[in-house]
């Protein structure tokens, strides 16, 4: 792996799980000796996370990461609705059927092994990023998996917001079983129906958690 690009996944990834939090300040001096690479392959990596949308350029010599404000996460989820809507219904038409059986059997053991299993919490978010893949190889189309990538970049930070509120993660566990299973059964309808309250439910917490969270 190029030195870009192994500097871009880990910033990308402790971005992603908030050990870089919003408004942190990425110094090219101290990053490029925390992780170990030579200023430039730094710079390319940085450009990366600015073209993510993850960084952002405050001044001629300052990134900073992004921050995670109310509105863009309302546009993102928008975005989310109408590809993952579409993509539901693609799959649920074109999909391998067992597949998506053996995922919602798999969402279901998730689901309890979230009450007591140590360790869960990292596997149903690991679950989740292969139901997505199974899904997008489904669909198979370039372009709308390609959106979806791009969303899904900002989402996995997004989604941590709310990881700590049990009630909701129980929720989400259910509502990815039947969208699993709707799928598995070729029903289409159903399957963009409980995608669309699954990400319904989804934006409500997330939001009430960044409220709850600005309030203390």
């Amino acid at each position: 792996m190029r030195a870009s690009d192994r500097a871009y996944a880990t910033l990308l990834d402790e971005i992603q799980r908030g050990t870089l939090g919003p408004g942190t300040v990425l110094g090219e001096v101290e990053q490029a000796a925390r992780l170990g690479v030579s200023r430039t392959p730094l710079r390319e990596a940085l450009a990366r996370l600015v073209a993510d949308g993850l960084v952002t350029q405050q001044s001629p010599r300052v990134l900073a990461v992004t921050d995670v404000e109310p509105d863009d996460i309302r546009a993102l989820f928008e975005v989310r609705r109408a590809l993952e809507e579409t993509a539901a219904r693609i799959a649920a038409v074109r999909g391998d059927r067992r597949l998506f059986i053996d995922l919602a059997a798999e969402f279901d053991a998730a689901g309890r092994d979230l009450e007591s299993a140590p360790g869960a919490l990292d596997a149903y978010y690991e679950l989740i990023a292969r139901f997505d893949g199974v899904l997008d190889a489904a669909v198979d189309n370039d372009y709308l998996g390609s959106a979806l990538r791009t969303i899904r970049t900002h989402l996995v930070r997004v989604r941590r917001l709310s990881r700590d509120n049990p009630d909701r993660l129980a929720t989400s566990v259910a509502e990815h079983r039947l969208i699993a299973t709707a799928i598995g059964a070729g029903d289409a309808d159903l399957a963009a129906h409980a995608t669309h309250v699954h990400l319904h439910n989804a934006l409500a917490s997330i939001l009430a958690s960044v409220e709850d969270a600005r309030i203390h």
